[in-house]
């Protein structure tokens, strides 16, 4: 709060990340420095990623507010247009304080008489054109990014530009830890916790995260526990029908939400105490933690069920991954689990709280990236080809929906695929997916395979990998790239039969092959090690003869210097 206060009060304009684990009171801080705004005579924006939110926030806002002099509205689809009209025109002849919605809040429509704030609950959830604007607005108006991810992403600090980080680390008075259970899918002991649940006037959440079956869970769990009363929600509703069904649960107008894990970020339900998970080992660590973050928000105890089915032997990494739920339940366990998931995943570095200068202009990823050339550039150590080499062969190489079905983690798995450049790299990643979201599918491995093809590639100074059907055409940036060595690999026993060299006006090398896809693309990456095997030994030899040299002038100057004393004595 202090440090909020102190940038909103200093001439620079404030750009803050507040972090903190689930339920930690992270709104009750952007609720302080919005009435800070208001008492200095500015007006205040919410942005939210979703209607639901929306909803939520405006009652919390509108409950904190009362009995102040302070006006709080919003926009979204559950306001007519005419409704909607009308707090606009507050809005911008200044009669309204707060405003909360989604991205509508960033069209042309919404005109502030005076805005002195902005609120930006999970601004990695926002599309980039929803971030190009609120990048206009961050160069004129105070901003606060709430983030409720306990699992550090890179995306987070890359993407975003973050310059300065708060962390709450204290938790709310009288909340207990998450009492959680890693078991065998047991129908009594389901039975009894969705009864103890509704012996206490609570609600539960039933997480079953296969969408084409989840009605037959449904009717399955009516017959089970025929007592209390059930409702449904998944991605494949439509909106308002979703919307209309997450409203009614919070209303309490029934007891059980059997839901696929998109409730995974966002609702903030004080009554419901109780989560079960089915099948459980096929999530990931940050799915599981914010899937349990959605239970104990308020002062009574919580209860976690993370189920597998019977008698299935758990792999070792989801074997793994209950473990550090199951170990970690304490209030603010969120950094060691962050910590946990590091190890597994190798998921980058944290940086600290400054950032200055063109790397929060690029971002950390990029930054990083241009450092990397720049530096290789300098040292002499520049790759040829620096053009991105094009991989053309006809085989399913993708992320299906089945296997992640949130976009955003999607296109943050395709950026870290598209990065791999070394067999470190490649394995780095298939960890991180194995750890996150389960056994790979095959069409992702591929994926996989072709991006460290092709990094391969381009170290080679290869342009383009073409399929023609019966073989695969190489061509090479200019006639320099085909080094000696090349020539001696392609000549070897092993491939002289299945290539041959075409002098064009750029060199080519065709590749034959009779095998499927798959088993081609790890032929190429045998070859283009081969091809690249001389170039890496001399480069270790270069870096141990440095080394040495470097041993024997540290030797030199150590003689030097036992010389000089003993003239000295």
């Amino acid at each position: 709060i202090e440090e909020i206060k102190r940038d909103m009060e200093s001439p620079r304009v404030m750009d803050r990340l507040l972090c903190g684990d689930v339920g930690y009171g992270k709104t009750e801080v952007a609720m302080r420095a919005a009435f800070k705004a208001i008492m200095d005579g500015k007006q205040v924006a919410v942005l939210v990623p979703t209607t639901i939110l929306a909803e939520q926030h405006y009652k919390n806002f509108s409950r904190r507010f009362d009995g102040f002099a302070v006006s709080v509205d919003m926009v979204s689809r559950f306001r007519t247009p005419r409704q909607v009209k009308e707090t606009l025109s507050r809005l911008k002849e200044g009669n309204l304080d707060i405003i909360i919605g989604t991205h509508k809040l960033l069209g042309k429509s919404v005109v502030f008489k005076d805005l002195g704030l902005l609120v930006v609950d999970e601004e990695q959830r926002f599309g980039v054109k929803h971030k190009e604007k609120l990048k206009e607005l961050k160069q004129t108006v105070d901003v606060l990014t709430l983030s409720a991810t306990p699992i550090p992403r890179t995306l987070n600090m890359s993407m975003t530009g973050i310059r300065d980080i708060s962390l709450i680390e204290t938790p709310p008075e009288d909340r207990f830890p998450i009492q959680t259970y890693v078991v065998e899918f047991n129908e009594q002991l389901i039975r009894d916790a969705i009864l103890r649940e509704k012996g206490r006037q609570g609600q539960c959440y039933f997480v079953f995260n296969r969408v084409q079956e989840i009605e037959r869970m449904a009717n399955y769990l009516k017959k089970l526990v025929p007592e209390v009363e059930f409702g449904i929600a998944h991605g494949q509703l439509a909106e308002r029908e979703l919307e209309d069904v997450m409203v009614e649960f919070m209303e309490g107008r029934f007891d059980v939400l059997v839901s696929s894990t998109i409730i995974e970020t966002g609702l903030d339900i004080s009554n419901v105490n109780t989560i079960i998970i089915y099948d459980s080992d096929k999530l990931g660590l940050s799915q599981l933690y914010q899937l349990r973050g959605r239970v104990g928000r308020s002062n009574r105890i919580a209860y976690a069920y993370l189920t597998y089915r019977r008698d299935k032997v758990l792999t070792v990494v989801a074997e793994k991954r209950l473990k550090a739920l199951k170990d970690f339940t304490d209030l603010g366990s969120g950094f060691r689990i962050a910590m946990r998931d590091l190890e597994i995943r190798g998921a980058g570095n944290m940086m600290g709280k400054a950032q200055s200068g063109q790397m929060a202009a690029v971002g950390y990823d990029m930054y990083i990236r241009m450092l990397d050339e720049a530096v290789k550039k300098l040292t002499g150590h520049e790759q040829r080809g620096a053009a991105e080499t094009v991989v053309d062969i006809r085989l399913d190489a993708y992320i299906p929906k089945e296997y992640i079905g949130d976009e955003v983690l999607k296109i943050q798995m395709y950026k870290k695929i598209a990065a791999i450049e070394t067999k470190e790299d490649y394995f780095h990643v298939k960890e991180e997916l194995e750890d996150r979201f389960s056994d790979i599918p095959d069409a992702t491995y591929n994926l996989m395979d072709v991006a460290l093809l092709r990094a391969k590639a381009k170290a080679l100074g290869i342009t383009e990998i073409r399929d023609r059907g019966t073989s695969v055409v190489i061509t090479f940036v200019d006639a320099e790239a085909v080094k000696g060595e090349y020539v001696d690999v392609v000549a070897s026993k092993e491939y002289a039969q299945r290539t041959r060299f075409f002098d064009k006006p750029t060199p080519q090398l065709e590749f034959r092959y009779q095998t499927n896809k798959e088993r081609l693309i790890r032929d190429l990456g045998k070859l283009f090690d081969a091809m690249g095997k001389p170039a890496q030994e001399a480069a270790k030899a270069a870096e141990k003869k440095e080394k040495a040299e470097q041993a024997e002038q540290k030797a030199k100057r150590a003689r030097e210097k036992s010389e000089s004393t003993e003239i000295s004595e």
